[in-house]
Order: structure tokens, then C-alpha cells, then sequence
């Protein structure tokens, strides 16, 4: 497929633009550029095709299963970005003043108390950009607390080595130092191990419930009360929230902040870079040193309000708007039993397919899963010499987007599956089919799996080449 500066013609174009009727602004002399901007030139039909053809190309979850782990890579209603199109919502400019904007505050303060319903926190700032955004907050909120305290000598963060890797480099972001917990037997906290480690040095605990492995931790309430006892505080990143949302609240569990990825589990496209909203939530003794811009209802009107003990921004003006307008509309069109109803079929779908597929492939851990579950290829490996790799680009071959791959990294040759709530049966046993044929596959002719995909407009790129010498510029018909 050529690419928009191949496809380029000197004196294409598409612009029709109405004649200038204002007074024309010249750059001075200095501030232009000695050589034209080398942008390409095409007609509108010409553009047109050009992204036709690419959308033909792409592979998203409006073209088939899609069952990356973790990521809750779910079909997203039309009727939230209907809602998130209109004109009140979409045309505002954060330094309007607040009597012009007050229907965009009740959205966000509507959604405030919908999210500490969910949660079972007392406030939410919607400030941070996106998931381990709010993971930062959430660990400055740990840090501003003891701190107010003058308890300073709190300089340690307790993670399981089955935590996402944003959660160690949060903490490392924040001052503190990262203390590792391993995992038991079956996958979950070694209590023994961080009753072991919670001491007068220990400022929290952060943790995934159901965590990476999607394993729901029967310990949990054990595990939080260790925590406490010590001293410190509670963090839940709350990236498998869609598991038991509507089921079971964090702040039952004994988790004092919380940090939602409201762009994957309430519903707004993500996956491309953005735009994200990862909104931080905190019980009542936390809400002063939330970041700046909280809401405030008084008599109707609402305004903003500075925390007392504010840690400050943490992102320019109030968060992004639109992806709150959307988890609003997602959390009213489905209501409580509509969520509820979306975290029971998300863990339904995940046994059901991890179940049948115990049947070919091993599991890395027994029993039952939450809304995503891990196989182990290590065997696989080691008989056959097929790795994860090889299985993911053969499903790509037969038309399915692969799981997640080598994660979590304590699981050798991992494949983290999530079909999510929104797969019908019918599409779980074409799914569960496929896998049967790449087992089979790997029974028969283990080495073809080495040459996948076939058929696929890319193969297999070079990917350790193309990390060691990226080629981004485009000169003389080539990318350099």
C-alpha cells in the first residue's frame, strides 16, 4: 500500500477555501521558513481512497473477537458518543466562566457520585489523563497524608510481583521506595510474606483486585487489615474494575483510594493513544488533599473549589471532559443492574472459554477466573519449540485479534485472554474453534506456526530491527 507521499502530485489539492475578508497577517521575515513545508498533495477522492483503504487494513473490534486481557477492549455504544457530539458538551473552552458552563459541572459532579456509589469512596477528582496518571495521584494522595501527619519515615510501597508495571514506576515517580510481594501457589498475595514486610516504614499497599492473573483474591480483606495495622494505606488500581463492579465495592475491601480506567471499563474507545480518564476516588479523611477544581453544590449552582490541603494539579484545568460524558451515559443507559449484569457476563464468558480451552492448552494458575484468565505455552514450548508469539500471529492468521502476550511476566510464555461481557456465545465457540485448530496445528506441523501469518496485509515485521533502527522519515520514495 503506498503511503500518502507516494501517492502525492504537485498541484493536487482539496481546499476551498472562501476569500480572505479580513485584513491578511504576514509572519515577519525571520519567523518563515526558508523551504516549503513538504506536506503531500492530494485531491479529496485521492485522500479519501487512501484512508478507505487503510480502515480495510485495520483490525479493530468492530471487525472481529478481540480478546486482549486486561485492557477491556469492549464495543462502545453509539449512544455515547452521541451524547458526547452535542454541541453544550463538545464547543466549550475550560476558561469559560462557571455560570456558562453549568450543565458540563453537573455531568461531572453526577458522575462523582456515581463512581463513589460503584466504588464505595467519598469523592472522585476527575483530573488525571488516564490510568497511571491516576495511579500517581492516588500515590501523591499517600504521600500528602502522611506527610500532614509528620509521619515521614513512611517511605515504602508494598506491590505484588503480579502488578501491572505502571503501579512500581508510580510509586518510584512519588519518592517512595518499591518493596516486591510475591505471589502464593495459587496465584494470589503470600500473606505471610507481606505480613512479613507491613511495618512503621510501609506508607500502602497497591494492589489489583481481581489482579493480573485475573484471579479475585480470597484474602483480600486479610490483606488490606495487614496494611492498616501498619500504619499505611490502601491503593486499588481499579484496571479490572469491570469484573466486579455492581458486585463488590473496593471500599468494602478495605481500600482507602481508587483509581478508575473510566475509558476502558465505562465505555470510550482507547487502545490508539487516547483519550484517556483515569478519575482517582478516596475516602472522606483523603478528600482535602485531593488535587485542585472539586465541585461544589450549593443550592443548585454549582462552582469550584480548592481542597485545603490540595496536592495541586496534576494535569491542566479539569480532565478530559468528554470521556466523563461518555462513562455517564454508559452508567445511566445500562443503570445498577445493567452493570451488574455487564461484570456477571464478563466473568461468565472468560470461565466459559477458559474452560474449554484447559481442554488443548495449560493453565497458569487453577480454578475459577474473574473476567480474563492466563494460559502457559511453557510446555508447548519446550515440546514443539511453538511459543505465544507463534500462537498469536497463527490466530491472526485465522482472523482473530491475539491476547496479550509474555504478561504477566511471572507466567512463562503467557497469553492472557478477555472476551468480554459484549461476545455472544456464538462468537466465544467460533473463538474456542479456532484455538482447537491452531492446537491441532501444533500436533501435526508444529513449524508452520514459525512462517504465521500468511494472509495478513502485514507478516511478521522485524520487530527487534525496526526497535534498533526506525525508519519515521520519508525521503525519496522510502521510509528512513
Amino acid at each position: 500500500m503506498k503511503l500518502l507521499f507516494e501517492i502525492s502530485k504537485e498541484g493536487h489539492g482539496c481546499d476551498l477555501l472562501p476569500a480572505l475578508d479580513v485584513p491578511e497577517a504576514v509572519l515577519p521575515e525571520k519567523e518563515r521558513r526558508d523551504t516549503p513545508l513538504p506536506l503531500p498533495q492530494l485531491s479529496e477522492i485521492e485522500l479519501s481512497r487512501h484512508y478507505t483503504r487503510l480502515m480495510k487494513r485495520t483490525f479493530g473490534v468492530n471487525s472481529g473477537f478481540y480478546p486482549l486481557g486486561s485492557c477491556t477492549m469492549k464495543y462502545n455504544p453509539r449512544i455515547n458518543e452521541d451524547m458526547a457530539s452535542l454541541p453544550g458538551f463538545k464547543d466549550i473552552h475550560p476558561l469559560q466562566p462557571e455560570h456558562t458552563v453549568q450543565g458540563c459541572m453537573e455531568v461531572f459532579s453526577e458522575t462523582e457520585k456515581a463512581l463513589c456509589e460503584i466504588t464505595g469512596m467519598d469523592a472522585v477528582t476527575f483530573q488525571p489523563a488516564a490510568g497511571a496518571h491516576g495511579e500517581l495521584a492516588g500515590v501523591l494522595l499517600i504521600k500528602a497524608y502522611h506527610a500532614s501527619r509528620g509521619d515521614t519515615g513512611r517511605t515504602k510501597i508494598i506491590i505484588p510481583d503480579a502488578a501491572h508495571g505502571t503501579n512500581p514506576a508510580s510509586a518510584a515517580m512519588a519518592g517512595f521506595t518499591v518493596v516486591n510481594i510475591p505471589s502464593d501457589a495459587e496465584g494470589c498475595v503470600d500473606v505471610e510474606k507481606l505480613r512479613a514486610v507491613a511495618g512503621d516504614d510501609t506508607a500502602g499497599l497497591m494492589l489489583t483486585n481481581p489482579n493480573t492473573l485475573g484471579l479475585f483474591d480470597k484474602n483480600i480483606l486479610e490483606i488490606t487489615k495487614i496494611i492498616h495495622d501498619a500504619g499505611g494505606l490502601n491503593y486499588y488500581d481499579g484496571a479490572n474494575l469491570n469484573a466486579v463492579m455492581g458486585i463488590v465495592r473496593p471500599g468494602d475491601m478495605g481500600f482507602d483510594i481508587v483509581h478508575l480506567n473510566i475509558h476502558k471499563t465505562f465505555s470510550t474507545p482507547h487502545g490508539g493513544g487516547g483519550p484517556g480518564s483515569g478519575p482517582v476516588g478516596c475516602k472522606a479523611f483523603l478528600r482535602e488533599f485531593l488535587p485542585v477544581y472539586q465541585i461544589v453544590e450549593n443550592e443548585g449552582k454549582y462552582s469550584f473549589s480548592d481542597p485545603a490541603k490540595t496536592i495541586g494539579s496534576v494535569k491542566a484545568f479539569y480532565g478530559h471532559f468528554l470521556v466523563v460524558v461518555r462513562a455517564l451515559t454508559y452508567i445511566r443507559t445500562l443503570g445498577a443492574e445493567g452493570i451488574r449484569y455487564a461484570a456477571i457476563h464478563a466473568v461468565l464468558n472468560a470461565n466459559y472459554m477458559q474452560k474449554k480451552l484447559s481442554e488443548y492448552f495449560d493453565l497458569a494458575y487453577g480454578g475459577l477466573c474473574m473476567h480474563e484468565f492466563v494460559l502457559t505455552l511453557r510446555r508447548v514450548k519446550e515440546e514443539t519449540g511453538v511459543t505465544a508469539l507463534d500462537v498469536a500471529k497463527t490466530l491472526l492468521e485465522n482472523g482473530i485479534h491475539p491476547p496479550t502476550m509474555y504478561f504477566p511476566l511471572i507466567v512463562h510464555e503467557a497469553l492472557m485472554i478477555e472476551p468480554t461481557e459484549t461476545e455472544s456465545k456464538e462468537t466465544v465457540d467460533e473463538a474456542i474453534a479456532v484455538f482447537k485448530k491452531v492446537y491441532d496445528m501444533i500436533q501435526t506441523n508444529p513449524k508452520q506456526l514459525h512462517e504465521m501469518p500468511l494472509t495478513t496485509p502485514v507478516r511478521r515485521p522485524d520487530e527487534v530491527g525496526a526497535a534498533r533502527n526506525p525508519r519515521l522519515k520519508f525521503v525519496e520514495s522510502q521510509i528512513v
